[in-house]
């Protein structure tokens, strides 16, 4: 019988390298998403050193193109996913009368269209197969506004919104999802923004592990916070 797999974007490093370790600790093979091939690569030695199998697929999470295609290389060679992590992100900083199109558009469509993109490749097959997990990560800023952040804020809400309206629709499906929203976190997004770090990006995998893989069912739709100490 073969190993349940994984889908985690932003796989390269952070939270997503920390999440998509833990979920080959915990058995899985891994499909890697991410833009930055090099660190990807080094993901996955690690997860072959943990004897999974692992596939570090470069793709850009804002472009259905790209999606479509890992989506292909995916179940080709890993199958259907039993768990898909939409970590991906990016910010840009700016004053709402001083921020860019192309930053606004950069931020809404990494954030938010990737994890839309990322859902609706792989969600049939999960659907036909009538069993799994998608876990997005959102952000605490999906709850407060922060100056200099109006993309990435309206994104993260946008997340958690989303989540909310994908559970409703995959009721009784056996299919489930949830949002995981962590503060400041210590990853290279976190400079230049002015919060210091409350948590590490292995403490949000371990939430995002239980989100994925320990939470009962009936906690479709949750949009869990985690603040740090």
């Amino acid at each position: 019988m073969s190993a349940p797999s994984a889908v985690v974007t932003g796989a390269g490093r952070g939270i997503g390298r920390a999440v998509a370790l833990q979920l080959a600790r915990r058995g899985h093979d891994l499909a890697l998403l991410s833009r930055t091939v090099a660190e990807l690569e080094e993901v996955a030695a690690e997860i072959v050193g943990l004897g999974r199998r692992a596939l570090a697929l470069r793709c850009d999470v804002a472009s259905a193109r790209e999606v479509g295609h890992a989506h292909e290389r995916t179940a080709a060679q890993l199958g259907v996913p039993t768990v898909v992590v939409n970590n991906a992100g990016i910010v840009r900083r700016a004053r709402v009368h001083e921020m860019s199109d192309d930053d606004w558009d950069q931020v809404l469509g990494v954030n938010l269209t990737g994890t839309f993109l990322v859902t609706r490749a792989w969600l049939p097959s999960m659907l036909a197969a009538g069993r799994g997990r998608i876990v997005n990560v959102s952000s605490i800023s999906g709850t407060l506004g922060t100056p200099l952040q109006s993309a990435y804020c309206a994104a993260k809400w946008g997340v958690i919104g989303f989540t909310k309206s994908l559970a409703q629709e995959l009721a009784g499906t056996g299919v489930t999802a949830l949002a995981v929203l962590p503060g400041s976190v210590d990853t290279d997004m976190l400079k230049g923004s002015g919060f210091s770090a409350r948590m590490s990006p292995a403490d949000v995998a371990n939430l995002v592990l239980y989100a994925a893989l320990d939470a009962p069912s009936a906690m479709n739709g949750s949009a869990v916070e985690m603040f740090g100490d």
